[in-house]
């Protein structure tokens, strides 16, 4: 019989809240984390906003002498851990840590302290260097600070899948349970590449939003007035965990994880093909494997990230995918509020959609004033839906052409 698994711990750090519970208050308010860039001097820059964290302070996780041994995006990693690991109450020792993994994605990785060591370099010099300047920066030391700082002996894996990365981490931290390899995985995705080099790089691949002027109606996926997304920053981590595991140890349950589907476009470095089929063929396999009709779907969280290119390109899927029934359901881009944290969106979306599936609630998508004719969907705009969601899925999509799904049910104690 194959292994359910199910979602006892979020763990969430975005820019309008640090902890759980203020990222989601502040969704369903549909408050924007959006604001002036303040991380650098961004003068020069054709975009000068972000979805900065704020009021974070790495010393409330990370004892003084080990934060210099981390970049920021690994200070987000173990903070949401934390968060996640409190949440679903697990305790781990010797009894489990071997059956306890790890699995979390970086798109990017370590910008800021590459950034910093580069100019100590160009300054000073190879004894300028810092040693810290390698394990504080590659993608995979966030997982192990995680294992490090849990104990947690099992599966330790990082992915890089640009934008799905974390998306895949929670997927694949899913097969790992189902198949008997883990027990429990501790699984998303942290970014900070809010820095020179990475809004540089996006802006110059005119990809982000110039809206300088109106930060927080900045991102407006759907909308016809969108020109790029905003460069978020933060991390979601899930506990997740075999569903007998939870229920011996009376573990309060969000959903159930149900289905996982993953593709290739095979088209474009960064564009996907016009008929959205990457896409399609990622909803569909998530849809098949979970045993999942497409009318039973309610609600998705989607990719949504306020691209001339993507938003459309999704409707369209959605529309190929489930028929009739995407006029029925409801779909929202959360993205609106946290702009778009690169490969940790998975990860915070994945925790967002647990959320709404045991509130029942589903955030909005703000700043939608004038859909795009294309997007002619229920996009919730602008407030919150308190709806019945049996079933939601959370689409990531990314440069590449790499796709992910993550099919999530409500948890009925069956």
């Amino acid at each position: 019989m194959t292994r359910r698994v199910v979602v006892t711990g979020v763990g969430l750090i975005s820019s309008v809240g640090v902890g759980t519970e203020a990222t989601w208050q502040a969704l369903c308010a549909g408050q924007s984390g959006i604001g002036p860039i303040t991380h650098f001097d961004p003068t020069g820059f054709s975009a000068r906003i972000a979805g900065e964290v704020k009021g974070f302070d790495p010393l409330q996780f990370v004892d003084k002498k080990d934060v210099k041994k981390m970049d920021v995006f690994i200070q987000f990693a173990i903070a949401a851990a934390q968060f996640a690991v409190d949440d679903a109450r697990l305790a781990i020792g010797p009894d489990n840590a071997d059956q306890v993994g790890v699995f979390i994605a970086s798109g990017i990785g370590g910008f800021s302290t590459i950034e910093r060591e580069h100019d100590a370099l160009r300054a000073g010099g190879p004894r300028r260097i810092s040693p810290f300047f390698i394990p504080a920066s590659i993608i995979n030391l966030a997982a192990g600070q995680v294992s490090i700082r849990f104990g947690a002996r099992g599966p330790n894996l990082a992915t890089c899948t640009a934008c799905t990365a974390s998306a895949h981490a929670v997927g694949e931290a899913f097969e790992i349970i189902r198949r008997g390899d883990a027990d429990v995985m501790i699984a998303g995705g942290s970014e900070a590449s809010i820095t020179p080099l990475g809004v540089g790089g996006f802006a110059a691949m005119r990809a982000l939003s110039t809206r300088n002027d109106e930060p927080e109606r900045a991102s407006r996926p759907f909308d016809r007035d969108r020109d790029g997304f905003v460069v978020g920053e933060g991390s979601g981590i899930l506990v997740i965990e075999e569903l007998e595991t939870a229920r011996r140890r009376g573990a309060s349950i969000y959903a159930e994880i149900v289905g996982y589907g993953l593709s290739a476009d095979a088209f474009h470095l960064t564009a996907q093909p016009e008929d959205g089929n990457g896409a399609i063929r990622s909803m569909r396999m998530a849809l098949r494997k979970a045993g999942v009709r497409p009318e039973q779907i309610d609600y998705i969280n989607a990719h949504g990230t306020s691209t001339p290119i993507n938003d459309p390109t999704e409707t369209l899927a959605v529309k190929t995918t489930f028929g009739d029934h995407a006029h029925k359901l409801v779909m929202s881009s959360t993205k609106s509020m946290t702009g778009h944290l690169l490969g940790a969106a998975g990860g915070l979306e994945a925790g967002i959609t647990s959320l709404a599936v045991r509130h029942q609630l589903a955030p909005p998508t703000i700043n939608l004033d004038h859909p795009d004719p294309a997007c002619d969907l229920d996009y919730a705009a602008h407030v919150s839906r308190p709806m019945t969601i049996r079933y939601a899925l959370s689409n990531s999509f990314g440069f590449g052409g790499t796709n992910g799904t993550l099919l999530l049910k409500q948890y009925s104690g069956d």
